[in-house]
């Protein structure tokens, strides 16, 4: 009550509660993208509700995993070590890890399987008939409900880690890590349903929000092998690609009016 109390009168503990809320917003986004790609291959009367069962879950494990700081913080932990030195910067350090923690294995298989999904997505919409193709075995136009919770589950202990271990790393003050995590949850469960009919609504946007998973998914790689590419960077470059997509799509509305005229 007290950790409560201070979040909420303490001009620092509150300034730190705002940059937080910001940044969980901001990492549940790459969440959320992947939910609303994912959701939208079911059949339309059950994708609201797989929604807010992904979302839910998000929600879930991020509490769980804040009852369990001190081993969250312990994943961090080297537990091996490849025994080679990468290539060393001007400062003498080297340019990639070669020591590994539970962290970084976790975000590698997450990268790895964003990639995958990402990729597997992209071949269904540039070739929908299909082929004999591995890529092509399970159709995603088939996905069943179960199917698209399992893949949501997955990727939500990835996103759920990476938020959590944020927010460790901001403030040590639990309650404010949790509200923090319920604003942000709370954000995403609203902007479910209109981000997911927009996407539907603009095909091209499909392209764009697997192009960011592929990204993502590159990402993560790269933060497992200690190659850590600044947040902004990222997020920077989506708005960017998004205010373009955005144009195109007033502009192909503003041709559909003019040849209707």
């Amino acid at each position: 009550m007290d950790s409560l109390i201070i979040a909420f009168t303490d001009p620092a503990a509150l300034a730190a509660l705002v940059a937080l809320v910001v940044m969980e917003v901001v990492l549940g986004i790459d969440n959320l993208v992947f939910i609303s790609i994912l959701t939208n291959k079911l059949p339309e009367a059950q994708r609201p509700k797989a929604r807010r069962i992904g979302i839910g879950l998000a929600l879930g494990m991020r509490l769980v995993l804040l009852s369990m700081i001190a081993w969250i913080v312990g994943l961090t932990a080297p537990i091996f070590n490849l025994g080679i030195t990468g290539p060393l910067d001007q400062h003498g350090v080297p340019t990639f890890e070669t020591e590994f923690s539970w962290r970084d294995l976790i975000l590698i298989v997450g990268g790895l399987f964003l990639i995958w999904k990402a990729t597997k997505e992209i071949h269904h919409t540039v070739d929908p008939v299909g082929s004999d193709d591995v890529l092509d075995k399970k159709s995603a136009v088939t996905m069943s409900f179960g199917s698209a919770i399992v893949q949501i589950i997955l990727l939500d202990m990835i996103f759920s880690l990476d938020s959590i271990l944020t927010a460790v790393g901001m403030t040590d003050n639990l309650a404010i890590m949790v509200i923090a995590v319920i604003a942000a949850v709370t954000a995403m469960l609203l902007a479910a349903d209109p981000l997911a009919n927009f996407i539907a609504r603009n095909p091209t946007v499909v392209m764009l929000a697997l192009g960011f998973l592929l990204m993502i998914g590159a990402v993560l790689i790269a933060d497992g092998f200690g190659v850590h590419v600044p947040k902004g960077y990222i997020y920077a470059a989506m708005a960017f690609s998004t205010l373009v997509e955005c144009l195109n799509i007033f502009a192909r509305r503003a041709q559909k009016r003019a040849g209707g005229a």
